[in-house]
């Protein structure tokens, strides 16, 4: 196996709606067939226009309550609840979950890396925003490459906060080794390696988290892999869903 590049792409300006941040992107950086290239999500979404004035923002009953619960800005609240599907938890903060499945703290509505004033939200279909940026690379440069829409979450039961997938195209999101023998020939049984986290996660690290200016990654000569995309769990298979819903009578 060749030796995987990681490259950031340098340079980019601030996005704004309307950007073509697929063209913006081969500007700067050569790409190859079998690229897998990873995208904050804040880039696409505000070069896509999901973004929104918290002064147009109306709160209702509920989001003061909760606004008042949390010490957050109800307006912002308001954002929240319009961004989710379902609300698992209310307090210490909100977690809630989204239309394509994703489960995170306020809907992974966001006030940073923009201007004052504005939140900024998740890509509705991020499986599409990926699929909408591998079809303009590839209409610009003529290669095939593989894209992951990211966003930076936390995790249960470790301090921190890591890149996750939220959209990809171009492989699957699982590669599935069940079936598949160890070094000592025992057949394995349940091991399934979320891939796109792994690669999501190592592209966050050379984003960084605050002024790096570095929203969109590279790597190369990474391994073809099979498996599937079954990524979320299913409403029966997640038990630490219920629970939470359990415990706060949801």
């Amino acid at each position: 196996m060749e030796h995987i590049q990681v490259m950031g792409v340098q340079g980019l300006p601030l996005i704004h709606a309307g950007d073509n941040i697929a063209a913006m992107i081969c500007e700067r950086v050569p790409v190859w067939d079998n690229d897998i290239l990873c995208i904050a999500s804040t880039i696409y979404s505000k070069a896509r226009g999901y973004t929104k004035l918290l002064s147009a923002i109306t709160p209702s009953e509920r989001a003061v309550r909760l606004g008042n619960l949390n010490g957050e800005d109800p307006r912002f609240v308001q954002a929240v609840l319009d961004a989710s599907t379902d609300i698992i938890m209310e307090h210490p903060f909100i977690l809630s979950e989204l239309a394509f499945g994703h489960i995170g703290v306020r809907a992974g509505v966001d006030q940073s890396n923009i201007e004052d004033g504005m939140v900024i939200f998740l890509p509705p279909d991020p499986m599409k925003a990926a699929d909408e940026v591998r079809a303009e690379i590839r209409s610009i440069a003529g290669v095939d490459i593989g894209v992951i829409i990211t966003d930076t979450c936390g995790r249960s039961f470790r301090r921190g906060q890591t890149g996750n997938a939220i959209g990809w195209s171009g492989f699957p999101a699982i590669r599935d080794f069940r079936g598949d023998t160890d070094l000592f020939g025992h057949v394995l049984k349940i091991t399934e390696e979320a891939v796109v986290d792994e690669i999501a996660g190592f592209a966050n690290f050379v984003m960084g988290e605050s002024n790096n200016g570095v929203p969109a990654v590279v790597f190369r000569n990474c391994p073809k892999w099979t498996g599937h995309d079954s990524l979320y769990f299913t409403n029966n298979e997640d038990i630490t869903k219920r629970v939470l819903k359990k415990e706060w009578g949801q």
